[in-house]
């Protein structure tokens, strides 16, 4: 793939993504993404179509916004970029951060979380999947600055970070997740439902130990094991589709839900009300 080629990619991504950052179009420039999906011909998710096969092994059909099956059978995918890159974007990543990935997969948006925080931060990240944590301790073994783990990451403890970045779903924001992040650090995973979309809330630690909350972009992911509830996914589900999913402003814990909830959960809620 050209240098050029790559640069388009980039600068692709990153805009549909809604953003013109230019240390995170360096991040998906600077990292080669047929060293994570295996060999082409691929598949690519296609909605309605399903997976479709990609006519050869030509890098260009790599460097699409598509996403490329790793587990077919599973839905399990290297992701859409421009989700990743709308995501990234919103966590707002500096050199010398700590973050801790969940659900690594092979390695992709690691590696470009290992580039955002640079020689001086340092990338944790769990990978469920026996096999995918292999690959991915393999693609990302030049780094230093990143540890894979074949371990859960709905189980702590986890490093204190600034932050946590959950690339499964869940149907709420774990306490290990929340206990992991510093003063000022970011969680950001998906919400979701079951069936149908959810979103990426990006929950803020605030100085006063409150949580500043807000959704990102709609999403849907697989299910992040052992972080989810049948009766809270059907409740999403409601909530979601009743719309007003922009108007959230905070996360509330351990507190009664008032009159500014868009959704109550077990021991936690959101509210369309600044944090306290």
């Amino acid at each position: 793939m050209s240098a050029k080629a790559r640069s388009y990619y980039a600068r692709l991504v990153a805009g549909r993504g809604g953003t013109n950052e230019q240390r995170l179009i360096e991040a998906f420039e600077a990292v080669p993404r047929e060293r994570f999906v295996g060999p082409g011909p691929w598949k690519v998710f296609a909605l309605a179509s399903g997976y479709i096969e990609t006519p050869s092994d030509d890098l260009a059909f790599l460097y699409q916004d598509v996403l490329v099956a790793l587990i077919g059978e599973r839905r399990v995918n290297n992701g859409e970029p421009s989700l990743h890159a709308r995501c990234l974007a919103a966590l707002g990543l500096q050199p010398g951060e700590t973050v801790v990935h969940v659900g690594a997969g092979t390695g992709y948006y690691t590696s470009i979380l290992a580039h955002l925080v640079g020689s001086s931060g340092f990338v944790t990240a769990y990978e469920i999947d026996e096999g995918l944590a292999a690959e991915a301790k393999t693609n990302l073994a030049d780094l230093n600055n990143v540890a894979v783990s074949h371990r859960s990451g709905s189980e702590g403890p986890f490093p204190k970070c600034e932050a946590v970045y959950v690339n499964a779903g869940a149907t709420c924001p774990l306490g290990v997740w929340l206990d992991a992040l510093r003063p000022g650090g970011r969680l950001l995973f998906p919400l979701t439902p079951d069936e149908g979309l959810g979103g990426m809330l990006l929950v803020t630690r605030t100085a006063a130990a409150g949580y500043a909350a807000r959704f990102v972009s709609f999403a849907a992911f697989i299910p992040c094991e052992g972080a989810r509830d049948a009766e809270t996914a059907r409740q999403l589900s409601g909530a979601f589709a009743g719309g007003a999913m922009w108007t959230v402003r905070s996360l509330r814990l351990n507190t009664p839900p008032d009159a500014s909830a868009w959704f109550e959960g077990e021991g936690w809620w959101l509210s369309t009300q600044d944090s306290a």
